[in-house]
């Protein structure tokens, strides 16, 4: 009995001595509490992604069926087409533009309305006389860019429709700008800085080949870039004094016309309209056939379109795919890509 009374005293002891929850949980009773992913659950700092042209995806779709060319097509003697590798290129600079954020801005200063920029040292004139930088743009309808580090140092100029991005939020005089359509950083007077925004985006391409004389439309829409239109195009011929060749670059849409008017060479007479005009830089426009006073009716076709440059820095399209590009070029939403 009293060994009975023994075991039954030692096992109550062993009973009272045992903790109040179960073996199995006592280890998160006393451990901090620890996820499945371990040491993984700290949140590493995020790796922008930077585009390059192989990344962009290019899918036709077209929605402008008129005049429609193929990838590749005869002229004369040669073979054309449509340069989608150089497309790819500049669509994915103006995508890693985009993701980095910031301020965007367009230098203007259309026939020179903000003021004639100053002679740069060491300027050059061109067949034109007129003054231009080392690297061939000219003074005239440009905005003057100065050293960072010294205001009084003006280094180049910078063309009517380039895209800028603006990391200073301040109002004075002179602006910080940093380049998109061109390299490099630089002090720019506000009055030539047309300021955008920070929720800019740009979603509408309107590409011209000055080489093949062609143009395509192409929209962004989820991951991919449609071609909405593959067309012939004429560009402007280097011609002085009057006609100039359209200039290569990344430029923004910054006005549109439904009549442009132009005046007769060397006059201020008026000689006719372009109709369903874009203007991307200076006072080169994407636009319909020519109409020469005194006929007044829209000219829908013209046989010298995609055939050799002819025009007097503007592009040359159908009427009626002016009129689409016209629609679609949402200005900050668009810009204008010419390559050679």
């Amino acid at each position: 009995m009293r060994k009975y009374a023994l075991t039954s005293l030692i096992f109550l002891i062993l009973l009272i001595l045992q903790p109040g929850c179960k073996s199995d949980d006592s280890r998160d009773s006393l451990e901090p509490d620890i996820t499945s992913n371990g040491t993984d659950s700290i949140p590493e700092p995020e790796v922008k992604r930077t585009w390059t042209g192989e990344d962009i995806q290019l899918q036709k779709e077209l929605e402008y069926e008129q005049y429609t060319l193929d990838d590749e097509y005869p002229y004369k003697d040669t073979v054309r087409r449509f340069q989608w590798e150089k497309i790819r290129e500049k669509i994915a600079h103006i995508e890693n533009a985009v993701a980095e954020g910031g301020n965007w801005g367009v230098l203007r200063n259309y026939k020179n309305k903000n003021g004639e920029a100053p002679t740069i040292t060491g300027f050059v004139r061109d067949e034109y006389k007129r003054v231009s930088d080392q690297f061939g743009t000219e003074r005239y309808q440009s905005a003057p860019l100065y050293a960072v580090d010294d205001e009084e140092e003006l280094q180049r100029y910078g063309r009517d429709g380039w895209l800028v991005k603006i990391p200073d939020s301040d109002t004075t005089e002179m602006v910080r700008v940093q380049g998109v359509s061109f390299e490099g950083e630089y002090l720019v007077p506000n009055r030539y800085l047309k300021v955008w925004g920070d929720t800019i985006r740009f979603d509408k391409v309107v590409a011209v080949d000055v080489t093949n004389q062609n143009i395509t439309v192409l929209e962004k829409r989820g991951d991919v870039w449609y071609i909405l239109s593959m067309n012939p195009a004429t560009t402007g011929l280097h011609k002085p004094p009057h006609a100039q060749e359209t200039p290569t670059g990344i430029f923004a849409v910054q006005e549109k016309k439904e009549k442009m008017f132009y005046v007769r060479d060397g006059t201020s007479q008026i000689a006719g309209y372009a109709p369903y005009a874009s203007r991307f830089t200076n006072g080169a426009y994407v636009h319909g056939v020519p109409v020469q006073l005194p006929r007044k009716n829209i000219i829908e076709y013209s046989a010298s379109l995609g055939t050799t440059p002819r025009s007097h820095m503007c592009v040359r399209n159908a009427s009626s795919h002016a009129q689409f590009v016209f629609d679609r070029a949402i200005v900050k939403e668009s810009v204008v890509v010419v390559i050679d």
